[in-house]
């Protein structure tokens, strides 16, 4: 389908025993720098509100070639269901489709939103062919964190909200249930973060191991309105290995302060797709 100076290309191609779906959209001159969108789960390319097929367009009209695909069981894509921790060899297959579909593309930028951006930090130092990183509300998920992360946001938000002394005045809101929940919430965040019953060291040492490794810039993008973006942040700004990781020159951090966790106004999403293309071409 033709589309002012790009057009939209559907790819199939093989991982392992499966055939894997995506969509190319091409610019009729592509750079030698491409960009591919890695689709966090559950979800499939398009995205939620269109989004994911909204950016694709917007950055091959600006000349930079895009492709966003279903990993396996996903989408229209072959094969079983598998967590974003194990799509590696998705990922290595998508890059060989782009890469052979875009020919003069040299280099791959992957953007990655929630659990595809960690997907992404823990995937780019094993791929030469990865030059940089978009990472959007990154998935640092650990029981801890969220506890905190909703005791200091969630929980300090509603002390401060009219609405919610008005249902308590009105014996509207149950009092005695929300504090249990907070005595929950306060005993997980206290507790130390460990591994679970595996031997692998938690989600964010994992992510910050893949980032320390890999080289190349790094855009991150956090939304305001976001319990899964508020975690990341309260990680990066407490651990200081993080924080040196993230202080270096080769971040570049962009914060949407009303913006909620998939940028559903246009405004947000149209603001994300500028950003991502000015890092893009300064990178």
């Amino acid at each position: 389908m033709a589309l002012e100076n790009f057009e939209d290309r559907a790819l199939a191609f093989p991982c392992g025993q499966d055939w894997l779906y995506g969509v190319l959209s091409m610019p009729h001159t592509p750079g030698a720098r491409g960009v591919l969108i890695v689709v966090g789960g559950p979800q499939y390319r398009a995205g939620s509100h269109r989004q994911f097929t909204l950016l694709a367009r917007s950055l091959a009209a600006r000349g930079i070639a895009t492709m966003r695909f279903d990993y396996r069981g996903m989408g229209d894509s072959q094969g079983e269901a598998r967590d974003f921790e194990a799509i590696g060899e998705d990922l290595r297959a998508a890059i060989d489709a782009f890469m052979d579909a875009v020919p003069g593309m040299r280099e791959v930028v992957l953007w990655g939103l929630c659990d595809a951006a960690s997907a992404t930090a823990m995937y780019a130092a094993s791929d030469p062919r990865v030059a940089g990183l978009a990472l959007l509300n990154p998935w640092v998920r650990t029981s801890e964190g969220i506890a905190r992360a909703t005791l200091k946001h969630y929980y300090r938000g509603r002390l401060l909200d009219r609405d919610f002394w008005r249902k308590l005045a009105r014996g509207r809101f149950d009092l005695l249930g929300s504090l249990k929940s907070m005595a929950g919430l306060a005993r997980a965040a206290a507790r130390p973060q460990a591994a679970a019953d595996t031997a692998a060291a938690p989600l964010p040492e994992r992510m910050h191991a893949g980032l320390k490794a890999f080289k190349g810039p790094l855009l991150l993008v956090t939304s305001g309105a976001d319990l899964t973006a508020r975690e990341f942040c309260d990680l990066a700004g407490s651990a200081p290995a993080w924080k040196r990781l993230l202080d270096g020159p080769r971040v570049t951090w962009h914060r949407l302060d009303q913006a909620d966790h998939t940028f559903s106004r246009r405004a947000w999403r149209d603001q994300v797709s500028d950003w991502t293309c000015d890092w893009l071409r300064s990178a």
